[in-house]
């Protein structure tokens, strides 16, 4: 029996789809054969679960989702069926919860309870679907944040760009010049500390020396105390005399002698008395100053023809006296002569 081509592609497309279908229902963790062993989860929010999502247990993958049906038309909950990879022995209070990743696909993790009887093919996990992990506790805190910092970003982003358009050339001038003064700022304030933790070193800074002067200063004083008790001894017992005197007396008598003196003066410019006619009488000086320069007179000629005034000069010598003319003025002292 000779078949055609037509027939022929026919039935190689039939084949092609067909494995087209099943391929994709394996790559889906699905299988035309529902072939073995189930065990179902109910949950009120699958948390986005979808078919081949994996199913573990303590990280170890047991099995696969391998469907999820709502149980009514009102959706209020879902019905998980998984597929397990072999017959593991799950204790039946076992709990199945969705772990929700943000940077990955969502799971279902088993959590093993401690009953000694086991599931069984077709049985359901006992599951609280409305109890959460710490994990999904988080990411449901973190939502409304992160959607909260997107609103807050996009307003940041806007005002941004309107601060930029608003930004001219010459405004961002002076924002250059603003940087320049706070970084020469920072630069001082950099060496304005530099500089104090200068003054304050330990051993070489100014503080430290100006401490060690004051420390050899009250040294000096605690070396000197006894010196200076004296001083204060003497300073106090020289106060107590002047306390004693009799400062009334005292200016009393200085009065006196200052009227006294006063008196005196008056009649030294008057003329009464000899040194007040000494003082004040023109002509007594004349003739006081004339006759110092006739004695003068008289003595530079004495000194320059000393023979005139010796007698017995004239009987020793023999021969005749020749007469010297009399000075009419002082010599001229001989220190100042001009040689």
């Amino acid at each position: 029996m000779k078949i055609n081509n037509e027939t022929k592609i026919g039935a190689l497309t039939a084949v092609a789809i067909t494995l087209l279908i099943l391929g994709f229902n394996f790559l889906k963790g699905k299988s035309l054969f529902s072939r073995g062993n189930f065990i179902y989860a109910v949950y009120h929010d699958t948390k986005g679960l979808m078919p081949s999502y994996p199913v573990t247990v303590n990280g170890f993958q047991i099995g696969a989702v391998h469907d999820i049906e709502a149980t009514d038309k009102s959706l209020q909950t879902m019905v998980v069926s998984i597929k397990m990879n072999s017959d593991f022995k799950i204790p039946a209070n076992s709990i199945a919860a969705i772990k929700s990743n943000p940077l990955s696909s969502p799971a279902i993790e088993i959590v093993l309870g401690d009953s000694p009887v086991f599931l069984k093919n077709g049985d359901t996990l006992f599951n609280n679907p409305r109890q959460a992990n710490m994990f999904d506790q988080l990411t449901d805190k973190i939502g409304p944040v992160a959607d909260q910092l997107d609103v807050t970003l996009q307003s940041l982003d806007a005002v941004l760009k309107n601060a930029n358009s608003m930004l001219d050339s010459s405004t961002k001038y002076n924002f250059q010049v603003i940087a320049a003064n706070l970084k020469r700022a920072s630069d001082n304030i950099i060496l304005s500390t530099n500089y104090l933790n200068t003054m304050l070193h330990p051993q070489t800074g100014v503080l430290a020396n100006t401490m060690g002067n004051v420390n050899r200063f009250t040294k000096n004083l605690a070396d000197n105390n006894e010196h200076i008790n004296s001083m204060m001894n003497n300073l106090d017992k020289t106060a107590q005399n002047l306390s004693t005197v009799d400062f009334q007396r005292l200016v009393a008598k200085l009065d006196s002698t200052a009227n006294t003196l006063n008196e005196a003066v008056a009649k030294i410019n008057s003329n009464e008395g000899s040194l007040g006619a000494l003082i004040n009488d023109r002509q007594l000086y004349t003739h006081l100053n004339n006759t110092a320069r006739s004695l003068n007179i008289l003595t530079d000629d004495i000194r320059a023809n000393p023979k005139r005034y010796l007698s017995f000069n004239f009987a020793l010598i023999g021969g005749k006296k020749r007469d010297q003319p009399y000075l009419t003025a002082p010599l001229v002292d001989s220190v100042n002569m001009k040689k």
